[in-house]
């Protein structure tokens, strides 16, 4: 079966459009991600974006282009490692859908084969019972728990650590 929905890279062009559905999505965001919610904040997110050890995709429907969702792939390290960090979320209204799922398998099938990783790691809040369910569906397995992980919304926040290998 095709997907829904296909991958794109962040450009400029995409601003106006991003910062509308990161606004749209507040609600949903708020205790999970601080999505770039400003021009400035998201022409610092594509300069991130193009740097050799990131690769950033926008999730779009393929038959109306409207922008579903986010996927990073950051802190790629070669070496013995080929490993990443793995960081996704959807634009209300598409959250609930099944379509970051897709995208995300678009993804990782990107990451694995063209990126040549073999490891894509991806932290998430205990409570976000719907990231949890999503990454575990796509094969991840739960690793262990990071106390104060991360930083989001101002506060220091307890991850979940989930991972998949190529094989």
């Amino acid at each position: 079966m095709k997907p829904r929905v296909r991958l794109s890279r962040p450009s400029a062009r995409d601003a106006a459009e991003f910062l509308a559905a990161v606004r749209r999505s507040r609600r949903l965001h708020s205790r999970w991600v601080s999505a770039p919610s400003t021009t400035a904040a998201f022409r610092k997110y594509l300069r991130r974006a193009g740097r050799p050890t990131q690769a950033a995709y926008l999730v779009r429907l393929r038959t109306s282009d409207e922008l579903v969702g986010v996927v990073n792939v950051s802190e790629i390290v070669r070496g013995n490692f080929h490993s990443a960090y793995l960081g996704y979320y959807a634009f209300a209204p598409h959250h609930g859908q099944g379509l970051m799922a897709e995208g995300l398998r678009l993804v990782m099938d990107d990451a694995f084969r063209r990126l040549k990783l073999h490891r894509l790691e991806a932290n998430i809040q205990p409570g976000n019972r719907a990231s949890r369910a999503l990454v575990r569906g796509l094969g991840f397995r739960r690793e262990g728990f990071s106390p104060r992980y991360l930083k989001i919304a101002g506060r220091w926040r307890d991850h979940e650590r989930w991972a998949t290998t190529k094989d």
